[in-house]
């Protein structure tokens, strides 16, 4: 995998076959259970960022201010990479089915 000067892959779906290939070497539950449960994993991640702007807003009055927005910033790239490698459990062709839908959704009217 080649690096750009920031430290940032060229490419992030090569990052995400790597980590999509080391998870599914180690599955500790595979077939249609294990897909189900990499697709609930989203959940999870989707979940921590809830807490994180909980946290950085301090909604909990028992706790008060316990997250920055960089950590919510973070929690935000793992629902992404967490999306990707989903995806790419799906199908091995994500990084297309990714490029079509974004040009979908790209292409969609928008509103005034």
């Amino acid at each position: 995998m080649k690096d750009n000067p920031g430290g940032a892959p060229a490419d992030p779906w090569d990052t995400i076959d790597d980590l999509w290939k080391w998870l599914e070497t180690d599955q500790p539950v595979g077939g249609r259970e294990g897909l189900l449960l990499r697709m609930l994993k989203l959940s999870e991640e989707v979940g921590e960022v809830a807490e994180a702007v909980i946290g950085a807003t301090g909604q909990n009055p028992r706790k008060g201010v316990t997250h920055t927005w960089e950590d919510v910033e973070a929690e935000l790239c793992d629902v992404v990479i967490t999306a990707m490698v989903a995806l790419r459990t799906l199908t091995p062709e994500a990084r297309e089915v990714f490029g079509r839908q974004l040009a979908r959704v790209a292409g969609r009217p928008r509103g005034t």
